[in-house]
């Protein structure tokens, strides 16, 4: 037995140093690629309890579902929401050196330096740590020690790390094809300066999901936004405690919110009529819950109905006729507070790549720069996704913005 595992010991020592060589044949000729710094994140993975961190770089691949949500706090915690689903081709995961690696001035340093996430002076810090030193006098490597980001706290949880001025993502390349390995680039002169950090305060706990109103909306991009909205009365929940964030939302179901959203606007006061004086529309009896509302917002233009002369109240809404409303609605809003009806660009559009020759183009473009009222699908990427159906937590959320950009409009 003792010889068997001998030579295996030798065999494997062998593979070692063959793999060894061709790993440092490789990195001499690897390249690097730039990608969108907004679709990685470095995030410290706590094992042992959370006594230790480990680094984990997740890349969004596609829109088809965010890989993580910023649940907010200092340090900002983030919930790394592939644990919880199949991520293959939507989502990148690289959880150790075979998957992330230092790059310096072009240079892959691989074999050089590993990348370790340690605890110093009450934060999260992500260093280059020099391979082979064995001293606890760190000045005493073979090659310094340096800093590339930290998370500005201490947290047992999952935690964002910010990376450092100078520092970026980039991709690894052999030949120019592009391959699954990350790097953490640095140009300049090296090692980089010494980062003085600011005084860590005090922490601040994240949104507990266990506090919120709804138990299905703990880990949800709109979570904050949810709770806002409901607590202003024009959303509500189920009777089994969910709110349902990705149910999709009605066309009658909107025009309810936004007219709900209107009575809070501070200083104004909206009545809108119980019941309908007639059917506002050939497939909306004036005796349906939502014929009033319908009546209300067709006489103040808020809302269109179809050239067959039907408007559809049980159709899900789509998130383009979303905007369509919405935009309508904060007309209407800012006329109920003496303002012009034009609605002022509070911010740079948003690169939407999916709304070219749509017929909302121009106006989801629109309402892009008004306090973000159409945003990205999921908050990721540049997709907005103008057909798909409008889900119960964007629908909270975008009204949400689109009622604070009309109550905080100067008069």
């Amino acid at each position: 037995m003792n010889l068997l595992i001998q030579r295996l010991t030798a065999v494997a020592v062998a593979t070692l140093s063959t793999a060894w060589t061709a790993s440092y044949a490789l990195a001499a000729g690897f390249g690097q690629q730039e990608v969108e710094q907004s679709r990685f994140i470095a995030i410290a993975a706590p094992y042992s309890g959370g006594t230790a961190h480990q680094l984990l770089i997740l890349e969004q691949v596609k829109d088809t579902r965010p890989c993580w949500n910023v649940l907010g706090g200092t340090p900002i915690i983030v919930d790394p929401v592939l644990r919880t689903f199949d991520f293959n081709g939507i989502c990148g995961r690289s959880i150790d050196a075979n998957g992330y690696s230092i790059r310096v001035n072009g240079q892959d340093l691989a074999l050089a330096y590993s990348v370790r996430v340690i605890r110093r002076n009450q934060n999260l810090v992500l260093v280059g740590d020099p391979l082979g030193c064995y001293n606890p006098d760190r000045s005493k490597c073979p090659n310094p020690e340096f800093d590339i980001g930290h998370a500005n706290g201490l947290s047992a949880d999952f935690t964002e790390i910010r990376l450092n001025p100078g520092w970026r993502f980039t991709r690894r390349v052999l030949d120019d094809r592009p391959l699954g390995h990350i790097y953490l680039t640095y140009e300049g002169t090296f090692p980089p300066s010494p980062i003085a950090y600011a005084p860590v305060p005090t922490p601040v706990p994240p949104p507990n999901p266990n506090t919120l109103t709804f138990r299905d909306v703990g880990g949800d991009t709109y979570a904050t936004e949810i709770q806002q909205a409901v607590q202003l009365g024009f959303i509500a929940g189920f009777e089994d405690g969910t709110f349902r964030p990705q149910r999709s939302l009605t066309r009658e179901q909107l025009v309810s919110m936004a007219l709900e959203s209107l009575k809070t606007l501070p200083g104004v006061t909206l009545t809108v009529p119980s019941t309908a004086a007639s059917a506002p529309y050939g497939d909306v009896e004036m005796t349906r819950w939502s014929a009033a509302k319908i009546e209300f917002a067709r006489r103040n233009n808020i809302v269109s109905g179809y050239e067959d002369g039907t408007f559809r109240p049980t159709n899900p809404v789509t998130r383009a006729e979303m905007m369509a409303i919405l935009s309508r609605t904060a007309e209407y809003g800012r006329s109920l507070r003496q303002l012009s009806p034009d609605l002022p660009s509070t911010q740079a559009p948003q690169p939407f790549t999916d709304i070219s020759g749509h017929w909302g183009e121009a106006l989801i473009s629109a309402m892009s720069t008004y306090c973000g009222v159409a945003s990205p699908y999921n908050e990721i990427g540049t997709n907005f996704a103008p057909n798909a159906e409008a889900q119960r937590n964007y629908a909270a959320a975008a009204t949400l913005r689109m009622l604070n950009c009309v109550t905080t409009a100067p008069q």
